[in-house]
């Protein structure tokens, strides 16, 4: 289930970047940033629409995936009847 990041307190918001940054930054370019400048560039794609916040209620869990990558996983659900 998609979270609409903008009706999320910003401290709630930034924690969770936060902990997403921390867990995936390493993969979000090539070049190494600093933890800072890595929050605001998932801020912006969440702003852009390029990646959503989705929340997980097998794994009771939120996480922040490429918006593609959220509809096909959807997608793949819906033919295997779930």
């Amino acid at each position: 289930m998609i979270i609409p990041f903008e009706q999320l307190d910003s401290d709630t918001l930034n924690a969770i970047i936060e902990d997403f940054v921390l867990r995936e930054g390493n993969e979000l370019d090539d070049v190494e940033h600093s933890k800072e400048v890595k929050i605001q560039q998932v801020k912006k794609l969440l702003t852009q629409g390029t990646v959503v916040l989705v929340y997980s209620e097998l794994y009771e869990s939120v996480n922040i995936l490429p918006k593609e990558q959220f509809i096909n996983a959807q997608h793949e659900d819906e033919d295997k009847g779930f």
